[in-house]
């Protein structure tokens, strides 16, 4: 059996059916439904792969319904532009005859330019130094996590939403990378970046409010999801993962992250919208 990286990898590589079609499954987990950095992962995969010039600088998407993990699910990709500096695709992905996410991605072919960036927050403790996910949350409950497996390694700056009393500024640091060593193909590290950037950034807008995401009266789900590429990195590398959230209001809360190198380079930055509920 391979490590749950490789099981990523592999849900990542997409089935070529017909040109412009691609078909993806998902792993074999006790999910209810698909989760969205999968869903999107594999729609940057489809669109990359219509794709002869440039890197995706940029992805704005919408989970339309939840995905149901026991069946495959198709991804149509529409060849919108092929320009000579950027490219164009629109993605949907459908199950059970209806679309349950759309994405649409740029691709740019790099040229030199202006440079500046927000600084990388200052301070910080190495990720070494921290515990990984699975302990944390054992600490956190008081038992070990069902899925301690995971093919992205998580380590939180701050105590994760929920583990502590109370509510506190809506704000946290996340350390992550792949939990492993990946091939050297860029689009399969942004790929890996979208699929990670999923984890964390929705359970901000739960801090404010010192709810817990793993609180079965809390309803949680994306809605959309947008990133903007800027500079080069490894998804098998350190990434410093700084989330906020502006606002929550009408069951619906907005988090934004910027993700930088352990150098300090800004690589990409995100912001998701996701339903936010008391359900009782």
């Amino acid at each position: 059996m391979g490590s749950p990286l490789d099981d990523l990898v592999r849900i990542l590589d997409l089935e070529p059916i017909e040109v412009n079609m691609f078909r993806g499954r998902s792993p074999d987990e006790s999910r209810q439904r698909v989760f969205g950095g999968q869903v999107a992962g594999q729609a940057l995969v489809a669109a990359a792969r219509t794709v002869d010039r440039g890197a995706v600088h940029s992805l704005h998407a919408y989970f339309l319904r939840p995905g149901d993990p026991t069946v495959p699910i198709l991804y149509l990709v529409d060849r919108i532009r092929d320009g000579r500096s950027f490219t164009t695709r629109r993605v949907v992905a459908i199950q059970h005859g209806q679309a349950i996410f759309n994405l649409q991605a740029s691709f740019h072919v790099r040229e030199p330019g202006l440079d500046h960036q927000v600084p990388m927050p200052t301070g910080v403790p190495d990720p070494e130094t921290l515990d990984d996910w699975a302990t944390q949350i054992a600490k956190r409950r008081g038992r070990a996590p069902e899925d301690v497996g995971r093919p992205i390694d998580v380590r939180y700056v701050d105590p994760p939403a929920g583990a502590a009393e109370g509510p506190r500024r809506g704000r946290q640091l996340v350390w992550l990378r792949a939990d492993g060593r990946l091939p050297d193909d860029p689009v399969l590290h942004a790929c890996v970046v979208t699929y990670a950037s999923d984890m964390t950034l929705l359970d901000t807008t739960t801090i404010p409010h010192g709810l817990d995401p793993y609180d079965p009266t809390v309803m949680m789900a994306s809605l959309d999801h947008a990133m903007w590429f800027h500079r080069p990195f490894r998804a098998d590398e350190w990434l410093l993962y700084d989330q906020g959230t502006p606002s929550t209001s009408g069951s619906r809360g907005l988090a934004f992250g910027f993700i930088y190198t352990r150098s300090g380079a800004l690589a990409v930055s995100v912001v998701q919208e996701g339903l936010l509920r008391k359900v009782r």
